[in-house]
């Protein structure tokens, strides 16, 4: 069960405006704006959210005009995991403004309700997708790199139809079981919450579906509807042929084509289907936003995964302390016969390299620590990110895979 934050007094905004936490009597309301300002699908989402028992109206805010609903968010518990260390999280979506209440710093307001209630659940950071630079108004900064979307060349051969269907609710734990090896592989995971599962199977704008071999669940993957084409995201399978088989079921889905998939590099599914695919390189940068709201918070979880690193690279950390400095402020870590210190902050820092540490600029920290970069390849396109003693930080911060799975295809 998700534990909720209390709720919040209403706030008084400009012109009469009011801020509030959404009731149930809005639903029609928030429904009616969401498929104005986006699709008629974001309603039933709105609703799952709003009435399920481990998320419910205290994850959604509006702004009311009278009894007019004009602006809209809503915010998930997630969980991100680095290495070993599970990392609580929030995610915002659902985002709405009436278009005769644009430029009135609606969506700021309402941003700073869900950063505010997000940080009383305990999240230390926060991911999403969203528009464009947009979000970047908002402390957020791209991050993790989107994986690629690939044309299918040609089906897997096979006879027969694939044992391919809708999935069902006692059909979750063996899927989430699919995905949860997929994930295991990679450094950064987001995995999809138990409520998100259980929205899933309502969802309208993609489709949950599993392969059976022998009664059981071997591969599953999420489409979206069949219109002029199809997408299969999310891909995952026990082995090589129930890949392909699900594959081939989902390319029966529109026997015109075309048919795309998600490429989870070193997965089971990208395996198996390489040579069905079309690899054209990728033309445009695709990645998830992050947003790090407490530097010394998020490092003080991380300060385990730190250590591992260190001594598995058998980097020396010397005596004193791991500097790191945003430029306003920088971070120190003891260095200890057992582990790294707590995380002590203090102010500007400009010159890190003098005590040994490193310079990160605030705007690249969720690239450092989520990113497919790390330090090393951050120093090569950032003036503001280096580091002294380069041997020990590039151990600290290496290149990192990633694989985020959010309740809306980012494709």
């Amino acid at each position: 069960m998700t534990t909720t934050a209390p709720s919040a007094a209403p706030v008084c905004l400009a012109d009469g405006l009011v801020l509030r936490e959404a009731r149930p009597q809005d639903l029609d309301r928030i429904g009616a704006l969401l498929t104005a300002r986006g699709e008629p699908a974001d309603a039933l989402d709105h609703r799952l959210v709003a009435e399920d028992p481990d998320a419910g109206w205290s994850s959604c805010a509006v702004v009311v005009d009278g009894d007019r609903v004009v602006s809209t968010a809503t915010l998930l518990d997630e969980s991100l995991r680095v290495g070993g260390v599970q990392l609580p999280a929030g995610q915002v979506e659902l985002v709405a403004t009436d278009k005769e209440y644009e430029g009135r710093g609606l969506v700021r307001a309402l941003m700073g309700w869900a950063h505010a209630r997000s940080a009383a659940r305990g999240h230390v950071v926060q991911a999403m997708i969203g528009i464009p630079y947009f979000y970047r108004l908002f402390g957020y900064e791209y991050a993790i790199d989107m994986p690629r979307t690939l044309a299918v060349r040609t089906p897997p051969p096979g006879a027969g139809a694939p044992a391919l269907r809708a999935a069902r609710p006692a059909d979750i734990p063996a899927v989430a079981a699919l995905q949860d090896a997929a994930q295991e592989r990679f450094d950064v995971a987001m995995p999809h919450s138990a409520p998100c599962w259980r929205w899933l199977l309502e969802h309208e704008a993609s489709a949950l579906w599993v392969l059976e071999r022998a009664g059981a669940v071997v591969a599953t993957g999420r489409t979206t509807p069949p219109d002029g084409g199809v997408l299969l995201a999310e891909a995952a399978a026990r082995d090589g042929a129930a890949a392909r088989e699900l594959l081939r079921g989902v390319a029966a889905l529109a026997p015109e084509g075309p048919v795309r998939v998600v490429d989870r590099p070193g997965t089971v599914t990208s395996a198996a289907w390489q040579e069905f695919l079309e690899h054209t390189p990728r033309e445009q940068a695709e990645q998830y936003y992050v947003r790090v709201p407490d530097v010394a918070a998020l490092l003080d979880r991380l300060r385990p995964l730190l250590w591992q690193r260190l001594t598995a690279a058998g980097a020396d950390p010397g005596d004193g302390d791991i500097v790191v400095s945003t430029f306003g402020a920088h971070y120190r870590m003891p260095v200890r016969a057992e582990g790294l210190g707590s995380v002590v902050t203090g102010g500007p820092m400009q010159g890190p390299r003098a005590v040994g540490g490193a310079g990160v600029a605030p705007d690249q920290l969720p690239a450092l620590l989520f990113g497919p970069h790390g330090l090393e390849g951050l120093t090569r396109l950032r003036p503001d990110v280096y580091a002294a003693r380069e041997e020990l930080f590039r151990a600290l911060f290496p290149p990192l895979t990633a694989d985020v799975l959010s309740f809306y295809l980012p494709f």
